[in-house]
């Protein structure tokens, strides 16, 4: 068993080497991204990266505090499903009330890879290649629809 002192150094080696291993890539409209901390520009849209003891996912979290816009910004990607999906190759769950890390309600968009380990360094390469073709992909699916989400700011 690891330490909270231990688990702290783990998580934070895994998504700096994250980090290095995609900083070269750049988003699919030619600028440099931040991948780590993805700003989609759009006030309560974030994308999600977690790689923790059990499982790791992906995903878009909708987590506007007013639960009419939150629905309304869900219902706009719901519109976008096809194209999702196909862009992205695989199903992904879709979520219109789920609770965040936090406990506070959201939407959420999302794939998981379960049984993998971020304190195991050797799992890192599978985690690493489960994240970041999709993260790349859901920055091409984002340059494709954000204008809709620019129009309901």
């Amino acid at each position: 068993m690891y330490t909270k002192e231990e688990k702290s150094h783990l998580r934070k080696a895994f998504w700096t080497a994250f980090g290095q291993y995609m900083q070269p890539l750049l988003s699919a409209d030619g600028n440099k991204v931040n991948w780590i901390n993805y700003k989609t520009g759009v006030k309560n849209i974030y994308f999600r990266c977690s790689a923790e003891q059990r499982l790791s996912y992906i995903a878009i979290e909708i987590n506007h505090p007013d639960e009419g816009i939150r629905e309304l910004f869900f219902e706009q990607f719901t519109e976008f499903k096809t194209l999702f999906h196909n862009l992205m190759g695989e199903e992904w769950q879709w979520e219109p009330r789920i609770q965040d890390a936090y406990g506070r309600s959201c939407a959420m968009i999302y794939k998981e890879l379960h049984d993998v380990n971020v304190f195991n360094k050797e799992r890192w390469p599978e985690v690493i290649s489960f994240l970041k073709p999709r993260l790349v992909l859901l920055d091409e699916f984002w340059v494709d629809i954000r204008d809709t989400f620019d129009a309901l700011k």
